[in-house]
């Protein structure tokens, strides 16, 4: 009898452990805008950052050192089509930095520009939460894996909101951190500007981004391809057709200025070749 009761028992607990609920993941678009959140908090604490870049065209390769700074990014040429730069191109670089260094209104310029490209990286994270309806497409490599598509409900009003709300694709999400790992989009539609007269983006253009932690609070893009088409008034195509590789990051001090941040890059450039050069050659 005791035998019974106790198989009885057990069966109730596993009768009872069958039928709990299993926990499921919050809604997809709630953990988007949790993601949008942690990408624009965080990003107002974040580190400065030394590394290479490798950006690729049709027409050219480029190898870049970047160092950012408090007052914006400043980069070196490293290599150019796979080339180190002659006497000349060396003399030109350093010509071009010091000009920076020595005009208020190219500084202004820099600055401004620096800030126009981080307010629209804001806008477009903005979008994310309410211009696509997302659902859960299984885990990949400790992510999330989100499918998305346009939101019809959605009022892209301005062009950028136009042309990214246009697209449809994938996102993951690191599930530990709550940070944006990997945005696959493509054109899904034609977008006309203007009923096509100012311009049209056509279909099937796409973009990746790839981003990895580097710190426990800091993720960076470690590679960006954007592969899009389109037409400017009528006649005048245009094209872009771009791809971007970023590494060996390594931390450098929050205060630097754009004068102390050339300066760590010529002392790279002056100790046999440039911490870039010596990276990249070591991925490859």
């Amino acid at each position: 009898m005791r035998v019974l009761c106790a198989i009885a028992g057990i069966l109730v607990v596993v009768e009872g452990a069958c039928c709990a609920p299993v926990q499921q993941p919050m809604p997809a678009g709630q953990l988007v805008r949790e993601v949008v959140y942690n990408e624009l908090n965080d990003h107002q604490g974040h580190g400065y950052w030394r590394y290479w870049i490798e950006r690729r065209t049709p027409k050219e390769t480029r190898l870049e050192e970047q160092i950012e700074t408090a007052e914006g990014p400043i980069t070196w040429l490293s290599l150019d089509n796979g080339r180190p730069l002659s006497a000349e191109g060396r003399q030109q670089e350093r010509a071009r930095l010091e000009h920076l260094l020595t005009s208020p209104a190219e500084q202004a310029r820099h600055r401004q520009e620096y800030e126009d490209d981080e307010r629209r990286i804001g806008r477009i994270l903005a979008l994310l939460p309410d211009a696509f309806v997302y659902e859960y497409d299984g885990e990949e490599n400790g992510c999330h894996r989100l499918r998305f598509r346009p939101n019809p409900d959605y009022p892209a009003h301005s062009i950028e909101a136009r042309i990214f709300h246009a697209m449809s694709g994938t996102l993951w999400v690191n599930a530990r951190y709550k940070r944006l790992a990997r945005l696959d989009g493509h054109v899904v539609d034609n977008v006309d500007f203007g009923y096509g007269i100012l311009g049209r983006l056509y279909k099937d253009g796409w973009f990746q981004l790839q981003r990895s932690q580097v710190s426990s609070t800091d993720w960076k893009t470690v590679r960006l391809e954007v592969h899009m088409c389109g037409r400017a008034l009528l006649v005048k195509s245009f094209a872009r057709d771009t791809s971007e590789e970023r590494g060996g990051f390594a931390p450098v001090p929050a205060a630097m200025n754009l004068a102390q941040g050339l300066a760590l890059l010529e002392r790279s450039e002056a100790s046999n070749g440039t911490v870039a050069r010596t990276a990249f050659a070591a991925r490859r």
